[in-house]
């Protein structure tokens, strides 16, 4: 590289930080909910990439708090037991032993592995579960009338133990495993994007973001080109009407107007298959994914 290549290298860098700038001042000391799943989650390059952004975002003085599902990996785990995975209507059916697979996989394995990468990339970081300080309380579910076992619907958030570890400058990282409602001792599986947009109603947080494995809300599903950058909030039945938000994606619009709708200003769908798309969204102008907003 010749010095004029250096020097263009440099002074790209530095319009970069720049820019940057304004973003990061505007974070300091605002609470970010990140749920963090898919790809994101299964590949290592990625996992690493998300892992150093939480570090940065929470060395400079902006609050995550990581909420993490584990699909997959509980899949892998119930294979290697010898015990089918059942859905019914898109849920997990969850009986007493797959809870305790569940619970184990989650909270023992997955969110541990997670805490454990972050101090490595020199954060600080702890390991919650929805059970801990009573953190998240559930009831039973049932969805058009099946019966889903220990599948339970958030219906307390008690933020008090991950307040205390924002303000002592950790990153909270939450496996949705929660208690039963008064005197109901049963554990209960929790869909990880409904738990983390309760968290961040909660919380107050400003910003609710979901790592998926697609680009964003798209007009058409095969074009990554047509991705619709900002959505107002008002727009979305009609285009839940008209089949621009269809399939998998309504129930992750329905976890973002549950944060809108809980007082949270902005809520984002980006993609996690992007190398450092949380610090993309923060810290630039052109951000990534979609942005839904109360207009």
């Amino acid at each position: 590289m010749t010095e004029d290549e250096n020097k263009l290298d440099s002074a790209t860098w530095a319009e970069v930080l720049v820019q940057a700038l304004p973003y990061m001042k505007r974070w300091v000391g605002k609470i970010v909910v990140v749920k963090y799943g898919g790809n994101a989650m299964l590949n290592e390059d990625l996992k690493k990439a998300v892992m150093e952004d939480i570090v940065l975002l929470n060395t400079i003085g902006i609050h995550v708090v990581l909420v993490h599902g584990g699909g997959p990996e509980i899949n892998s785990m119930l294979e290697r037991v010898g015990k089918e995975s059942k859905f019914i209507n898109g849920l997990r059916y969850t009986d007493a032993e797959t809870m305790e697979i569940v619970q184990m996989v989650l909270t023992g394995k997955l969110n541990k592995d997670i805490v454990g990468i972050l101090l490595q990339e020199g954060g600080k970081a702890v390991g919650l579960s929805g059970v801990d300080s009573g953190l998240l309380r559930a009831k039973k579910i049932e969805k058009d009338g099946a019966d889903l076992g220990f599948v339970g619907d958030v219906t307390e958030v008690n933020p008090d133990i991950v307040m205390s570890l924002l303000d002592q400058g950790f990153i909270p990282v939450i496996s949705t495993v929660a208690l039963g409602e008064d005197g109901d001792m049963n554990r209960y599986n929790i869909n990880a994007d409904t738990a983390a947009a309760k968290i961040a109603v909660a919380l107050k947080a400003e910003k609710f973001v979901q790592l998926t494995n697609v680009p964003g809300v798209l007009r058409n599903v095969d074009d990554p080109s047509s991705l619709i950058k900002r959505i107002a909030k008002e727009a979305i039945p009609s285009m839940i009407a008209t089949g621009v938000i269809s399939s998998g994606m309504i129930p992750k619009i329905e976890c973002c107007l549950t944060a809108l709708n809980g007082g949270v200003p902005r809520t984002h769908i980006i993609d996690g298959r992007v190398p450092h798309s949380l610090l993309i969204e923060m810290f630039s102008d052109r951000g990534i994914g979609t942005m839904l907003m109360n207009e």
